[in-house]
């Protein structure tokens, strides 16, 4: 059974149709791409597993559990966490906090519990804590870890969210053009950082990416999408020679002499 199978999903936004009736599946430990022009519908998919928008018809099923009925804040409890094109940080907040956010969906307790601090909120904070200095260490922020993060390089605070979304120790990673904004030295630790999120820590990765090479260089399997719909999915080395995927990127310009 795959970590993820999407089947025949369709969405439409005022008569436009987003997505039409895209299917593939992730397996466990997988690095998964999807790629395509803008408007693609790459980030639809993403926000359809998020719950952040809901399909017109088809299945999401996530360890062959059906995630439709789910609700946004929900899905971090299954085992799915996501970074977004744009960061979404606390920007007044350091990157300690911001990264212990992402612990929250494994602190269970009420308003009373939380008003007296109980013994059994203490250990959970301090389980949530050590989590996320583990995430930390992990993606060498030692140096950065009390600095807001407003005030750190536009590299570094992708780093973080990259951290806030580890900390809620998912199953499937949800990266959303994580290499977006970055210089050729931050795209080449970006790539470091996602090897090592699954070779080290057993994640299965899902990214939604436009830099092809970056895209090329690590994935294990790739799906194109264009307006919406599958035209191609494959290995690396299957999608680079397929001529529906030059078609779409290119318009047909490739066949040109």
């Amino acid at each position: 059974m795959p970590l993820l199978a999407i089947s025949e999903l369709t969405v439409s936004f005022e008569g436009l149709r987003a997505l039409d009736g895209v299917s593939f599946s992730v397996e466990e430990g997988q690095i998964f791409s999807v790629v395509g022009p803008n408007g693609a519908g790459k980030t639809t998919v993403f926000n359809c597993i998020n719950r952040i928008c809901r399909q017109d018809s088809g299945d999401i099923r996530l360890d062959g559990q059906e995630l439709s009925g789910k609700k946004p804040h929900e899905v971090p409890r299954l085992g799915i966490a996501r970074t977004f094109q744009n960061i979404e940080l606390f920007e007044g907040m350091t990157v300690l906090d911001n990264i212990l956010s992402g612990c929250h969906n494994r602190i269970r307790t009420n308003l009373l519990g939380t008003l007296l601090f109980t013994p059994k909120v203490r250990r959970m904070e301090a389980a949530a804590r050590r989590a996320a200095e583990e995430v930390i260490e992990l993606l060498e922020l030692e140096v950065v870890r009390r600095s807001p993060v407003a005030a750190l390089p536009y590299g570094i605070q992708k780093r973080v969210e990259l951290g806030r979304a580890l900390a809620v120790k998912p199953k499937l990673l949800l990266l959303d053009e994580p290499a977006a904004g970055l210089n050729t030295e931050e795209t080449e630790e970006l790539a470091f950082w996602v090897q090592e999120i699954r070779s080290g820590h057993g994640i299965t990765l899902f990214l939604v990416e436009h830099d092809m090479e970056f895209v090329m260089d690590l994935s294990d399997r790739i799906c194109v999408l264009d307006h919406g719909r599958v035209i191609a999915e494959g290995r690396p080395e299957e999608i680079k020679g397929d001529s529906r995927v030059m078609d779409a990127y290119l318009g047909g310009n490739h066949h040109a002499t």
